[in-house]
């Protein structure tokens, strides 16, 4: 016979823990699951509840020995270091502890993902390096901003004094890049003050990002979408968002070419950390392409300006889209491998 669905006050107490928690009963059924586990197995606890452990986690059997001694012995076990692929392109590390619970009449698997410690470290690592990178374009941006300033104020006045219209041709064009150039340089800089947020559909935002791509892709790019439809709204400021999201998916477009696949999909993650921050609840845009990869030698490069893989880049686009992520509490990660490039950006949704 099942046990009872837990109880409000033992559900919150489960949820409240930041390891991945579930119990099992005599019959290895699944009777509770909290947040944390949800978010590392990928499955809920309503889907999870009766279930038979390793028949819904297939990945799991390999604690079938350790778990039949806990019961038979009544006592603790600790598996270490386990890999578990949990979908085709999904494996983790953990370590497990497998203690009693009511006589071993049900256990209690606790999960420790170990590639968790690492993604925490390659993320204070990403913060860091973005907050120096604005640091020196910071200073860099007066000793540039101040000459531009001079020069299209020097191009205007030379304008005035001219009155054949084909000359004028000239110091339009130097007006031009002047303040092209001081357009840049702002965008590396981002807003000067806090941008103001407001609850925001992030589909919206996906949507006017797509419909942008698609009028600037070639023929042979098709641009997809999976989305979650359960997302709530998340602060944030639209048009910075669909600034960083747009470079990621017109730098997918240029990695590409004239023909391939771009895809846009989104999920949501509980109980989620970015850098040393936990969030209750964090939305996950992955802007995959099947693209010739990022060469090795620059993955852990690309989020510094002027760095890129092609001749005609300009190298700013990434650095961009991390500066207004990063003030929305969020973070850009990429991976890469040859036909198959994600970048996944993580949006907190609540505000900070």
């Amino acid at each position: 016979m099942m046990t009872e669905q837990p109880t409000t006050d033992a559900s919150e107490i489960l949820d409240s823990l930041t390891g991945a928690v579930v119990v099992i009963d005599g019959e290895r059924r699944i009777t509770r699951m909290n947040a944390a586990a949800e978010s590392l197995l990928h499955v809920s606890s309503r889907q999870a509840f009766g279930e038979r452990l390793t028949q819904l986690l297939p990945a799991l059997a390999v604690l079938a020995d350790p778990i039949g001694q806990a019961f038979a012995e009544g006592a603790s076990y600790t598996e270490r270091e386990m890999r578990l692929a949990l979908g085709p392109e999904r494996t983790i590390t953990v370590d497990c502890a497998i203690t009693p619970l009511d006589g071993a009449s049900s256990l209690l698997l606790e999960f420790e993902q170990l590639d968790r410690h690492l993604r925490i470290s390659r993320e204070n690592r990403l913060i860091a390096q973005n907050q120096a990178i604005r640091e020196l374009i910071r200073g860099l941006a007066h000793e540039i901003k101040n000459p531009l300033g001079g020069l299209r104020g020097a191009a205007q006045l030379l304008e005035s004094e001219l009155s054949d219209d084909d000359q004028k041709e000239y110091t339009r064009i130097i007006i031009s890049e002047a303040d092209r150039l001081r357009t840049l340089v702002n965008g590396l800089l981002g807003p000067e003050s806090r941008i103001e947020h407001s609850p925001t559909n992030l589909h919206e935002v996906l949507e006017r990002v797509r419909h942008l791509a698609s009028a600037e892709a070639p023929a042979g790019v098709e641009i997809q979408r999976d989305y979650d439809p359960s997302i709530p709204l998340l602060p944030a400021a639209g048009d910075q968002l669909i600034q960083a999201l747009l470079n990621l998916v017109r730098n997918a477009m240029q990695a590409v070419g004239d023909s391939g696949r771009i895809t846009l999909q989104t999920r949501t993650h509980r109980r989620f950390t970015i850098g040393d921050r936990q969030h209750r609840l964090v939305a996950r845009v992955n802007v995959i392409d099947n693209g010739p990869g990022i060469a090795p030698e620059l993955q852990d490069q690309i989020f510094y300006p002027m760095v890129t893989g092609r001749a005609e880049g300009s190298g700013i686009g990434l650095p961009i889209a991390q500066n207004l992520v990063n003030q929305h509490g969020g973070l850009i990660e990429c991976t890469s491998e040859p036909g198959r490039t994600v970048f996944t950006v993580w949006l907190p949704l609540e505000e900070a």
